[in-house]
């Protein structure tokens, strides 16, 4: 490789490239070190017309809503965005409209790239590098339940052709377990690879990649996918998370972040708040989580700030259409306590208040604007 020396440590030489030298060449030597991964990346639900279709413009109008309530990043193509219920085309024409509306906004995008095979997700990393997207978040194969090493040789083959840094997403109730032995080799293999999404909420096991991992890679980045741990997973040193409550509430799960970060620099009383508003926003997340099959009860709850989410691919028996009705009404009053939304017609008598959480002045205005425009769209008003 011309220009380029390796020593004994196994990092390059070149003037012109800082970033570790990978004997598999799972990265091309030279290419630039980017921002580390942090803070709160949103996994986005896709509205729908009624034929099924993806609704383009209010896409687009959610995204932006989304950057200007203030989330760190977006994460298209997620589980929550039900990448499996898309085709190939569908997956990408998503990708690019999100990074469409992100880019101008200097916001970065995760995303989602996992396919059914080596060659495809291979080919969604070209095509997403190209779209501008600011790395590939990645599962395990699923159906087939893999051992390590072939987790290992699955994952370093991505690494050794993808143009766009990879982040490991491990979510073992429904795909293989990428376990901590195999996710340092990988990282220490594969300076490609730089960061991870754990879905599993096990804050045991965040500290074991942690402890394993940053001593060698400061640069790698710890996400926490299972956002009713996130507070315990900042404090123990994650970088941040990729929340589906961030797609409802994405003024509350920022502040969340902030007060959580605060805490941790030494802000007692910031650290407080944290755990309190973590323990409200447990309520309003096992409520979309457990009232509906999965992402239904947050695709329900993202209508509730005013967008025509339509119906998910999935059909719904006539029961689970009125269930969803009811489920919805109780995300009403469980969102008005944020201040968000305001109580459904006919009150909150099953749910006694729990008292309302007092937002920061912008935010309030920024709700109190979303009501409004929410209404004036229902009255078939507002476009």
């Amino acid at each position: 490789m011309d220009g380029i020396q390796v020593d004994l440590h196994g990092f390059s030489q070149s003037d012109n490239c800082q970033r570790p030298f990978c004997p598999n060449a799972c990265l091309k030597a030279c290419d630039p070190v980017s921002e580390k991964l942090k803070g709160i990346f949103t996994p986005n639900v896709v509205p729908l017309l009624p034929d099924g279709q993806i609704n383009e413009p209010e896409l687009r109008r959610y995204v932006d809503w989304l950057i200007d309530r203030g989330v760190h990043g977006l994460y298209p193509n997620g589980s929550t965005g039900e990448f499996t219920r898309f085709t190939v085309e569908e997956r990408r024409r998503i990708i690019k409209i999100v990074c469409e509306q992100a880019a101008p906004r200097g916001v970065p995008v995760l995303a989602g790239a996992a396919e059914a095979n080596v060659t495809e997700t291979i080919a969604a990393c070209e095509t997403y590098h190209g779209y501008g997207a600011r790395a590939v978040a990645i599962v395990s194969p699923i159906y087939y339940r893999l051992s390590s090493e072939s987790l290992y040789a699955y994952f370093s083959e991505i690494a050794r052709h993808s143009p766009i840094d990879v982040t490991l997403y491990n979510i073992p109730m429904l795909a293989s377990p990428i376990d901590v032995p195999t996710m340092r080799r990988l990282a220490e293999d594969c300076p490609r690879i730089v960061g991870v999404k754990d879905s599993s909420g096990d804050v045991v096991n965040m500290l074991r990649m942690i402890a394993a991992i940053r001593p060698q890679r400061p640069d790698f980045s710890f996400l926490t996918g299972w956002e009713a741990a996130l507070v315990p997973m900042l404090v123990v040193g994650a970088d941040g998370g990729t929340h589906a409550t961030s797609g409802v509430v994405p003024e509350l799960t920022r502040r969340l972040y902030e007060l959580t970060c605060a805490g941790v620099a030494g802000g007692a009383d910031a650290l407080r708040q944290a755990v309190d508003l973590q323990l409200r926003l447990i309520e309003l997340f096992d409520a979309m989580l457990f009232g509906a099959d999965f992402p239904d009860g947050f695709r329900a709850a993202v209508e509730l700030r005013g967008f025509d989410i339509g119906r998910s691919r999935q059909p719904l028996t006539p029961q689970q259409t009125i269930d969803r009705e009811k489920l919805q009404r109780q995300l009403e009053c469980i969102m008005s306590d944020f201040g968000v939304v305001d109580p459904p017609t006919g009150g909150c008598a099953s749910r006694p208040s729990k008292g309302r959480i007092d937002l920061p002045r912008e935010l309030q205005t920024a709700a109190i604007t979303d009501a409004v425009m929410a209404e004036l769209r229902k009255r078939g008003i507002s476009s």
